[in-house]
Protein backbone atom coordinates (compact mmCIF):
# COMPACT_ATOMS: atom_id res chain seq x y z
CA UNK A 1 0.00 0.00 0.00
CA UNK A 2 2.95 2.32 0.63
CA UNK A 3 3.89 1.94 -3.06
CA UNK A 4 0.50 3.31 -4.07
CA UNK A 5 0.66 6.20 -1.59
CA UNK A 6 4.16 7.04 -2.73
CA UNK A 7 3.27 7.04 -6.43
CA UNK A 8 0.11 9.08 -5.92
CA UNK A 9 1.80 11.68 -3.73
CA UNK A 10 4.85 11.98 -5.96
CA UNK A 11 2.77 12.27 -9.12
CA UNK A 12 0.40 14.82 -7.59
CA UNK A 13 3.15 17.00 -6.16
CA UNK A 14 5.36 16.89 -9.25
CA UNK A 15 2.36 17.50 -11.51
CA UNK A 16 1.36 20.58 -9.49
CA UNK A 17 4.88 22.04 -9.54
CA UNK A 18 5.33 21.47 -13.27
CA UNK A 19 1.84 22.80 -13.98
CA UNK A 20 2.56 26.06 -12.16
CA UNK A 21 5.85 26.61 -13.99
CA UNK A 22 4.33 25.68 -17.35
CA UNK A 23 1.43 28.05 -16.76
CA UNK A 24 3.84 30.80 -15.77
CA UNK A 25 5.96 30.26 -18.85
CA UNK A 26 2.96 30.38 -21.18
CA UNK A 27 0.60 32.93 -19.60
CA UNK A 28 2.42 35.20 -17.14
CA UNK A 29 4.22 38.28 -18.41
CA UNK A 30 8.01 38.07 -18.03
CA UNK A 31 8.26 41.37 -16.14
CA UNK A 32 9.54 41.05 -12.59
CA UNK A 33 6.46 42.35 -10.77
CA UNK A 34 4.03 40.15 -12.70
CA UNK A 35 6.14 37.10 -12.00
CA UNK A 36 6.58 38.00 -8.32
CA UNK A 37 2.83 38.51 -7.87
CA UNK A 38 2.10 35.16 -9.52
CA UNK A 39 4.73 33.36 -7.41
CA UNK A 40 3.35 34.88 -4.21
CA UNK A 41 -0.12 33.64 -5.14
CA UNK A 42 1.34 30.17 -5.75
CA UNK A 43 3.01 29.79 -2.32
CA UNK A 44 0.13 27.65 -0.93
CA UNK A 45 0.22 25.44 -4.03
CA UNK A 46 3.98 24.97 -3.69
CA UNK A 47 3.62 24.19 0.01
CA UNK A 48 1.10 21.44 -0.67
CA UNK A 49 3.12 20.14 -3.64
CA UNK A 50 6.35 20.04 -1.62
CA UNK A 51 4.61 18.21 1.22
CA UNK A 52 3.26 15.71 -1.29
CA UNK A 53 6.69 15.10 -2.81
CA UNK A 54 8.29 14.81 0.63
CA UNK A 55 5.75 12.29 1.87
CA UNK A 56 5.91 10.46 -1.46
CA UNK A 57 9.64 9.99 -1.01
CA UNK A 58 9.14 8.98 2.62
CA UNK A 59 6.52 6.32 1.75
CA UNK A 60 8.62 5.14 -1.19
CA UNK A 61 11.67 4.77 1.04
CA UNK A 62 9.59 2.89 3.60
CA UNK A 63 8.30 0.46 0.96
CA UNK A 64 11.52 -0.11 -1.02
CA UNK A 65 14.27 0.59 1.48
CA UNK A 66 16.31 2.23 -1.28
CA UNK A 67 16.37 6.02 -1.56
CA UNK A 68 18.22 6.04 -4.88
CA UNK A 69 15.52 3.93 -6.51
CA UNK A 70 12.75 6.21 -5.21
CA UNK A 71 14.50 9.35 -6.45
CA UNK A 72 15.18 7.84 -9.89
CA UNK A 73 11.53 6.84 -10.22
CA UNK A 74 10.52 10.37 -9.18
CA UNK A 75 12.78 11.87 -11.88
CA UNK A 76 11.34 9.53 -14.49
CA UNK A 77 7.87 10.50 -13.38
CA UNK A 78 8.86 14.13 -13.79
CA UNK A 79 10.04 13.48 -17.35
CA UNK A 80 6.66 11.98 -18.22
CA UNK A 81 4.90 14.93 -16.57
CA UNK A 82 7.07 17.32 -18.60
CA UNK A 83 5.92 15.61 -21.78
CA UNK A 84 2.30 15.97 -20.62
CA UNK A 85 2.84 19.68 -19.87
CA UNK A 86 4.42 20.20 -23.28
CA UNK A 87 1.31 18.77 -24.87
CA UNK A 88 -1.15 20.64 -22.63
CA UNK A 89 0.42 24.08 -22.94
CA UNK A 90 2.28 24.06 -26.26
CA UNK A 91 0.56 21.23 -28.14
CA UNK A 92 3.94 19.52 -28.59
CA UNK A 93 3.60 15.91 -29.65
CA UNK A 94 6.53 13.64 -28.73
CA UNK A 95 8.27 11.99 -31.67
CA UNK A 96 9.70 8.48 -31.88
CA UNK A 97 13.02 9.56 -30.33
CA UNK A 98 11.23 10.66 -27.16
CA UNK A 99 9.48 7.30 -26.85
CA UNK A 100 12.75 5.41 -27.37
CA UNK A 101 14.37 7.54 -24.66
CA UNK A 102 11.54 6.79 -22.24
CA UNK A 103 11.77 3.08 -23.04
CA UNK A 104 15.50 3.13 -22.23
CA UNK A 105 14.81 4.86 -18.93
CA UNK A 106 12.10 2.34 -18.02
CA UNK A 107 14.41 -0.54 -18.96
CA UNK A 108 17.08 0.95 -16.70
CA UNK A 109 14.66 1.15 -13.78
CA UNK A 110 13.62 -2.47 -14.31
CA UNK A 111 17.27 -3.55 -14.40
CA UNK A 112 18.07 -1.64 -11.20
CA UNK A 113 15.10 -3.11 -9.35
CA UNK A 114 15.94 -6.72 -10.22
CA UNK A 115 17.92 -8.72 -7.70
Amino acid sequence: MNYLYSLMLLFGGLFAINFVFSYQGKHIDAHFWSTLKFQLWMIPVFLIANLSVGYGVKFGLKSTGNLSYVLVVAKCMEIVISIIMGYLFLKEIPNWKTWIGLAIIVAGIVLVKQK
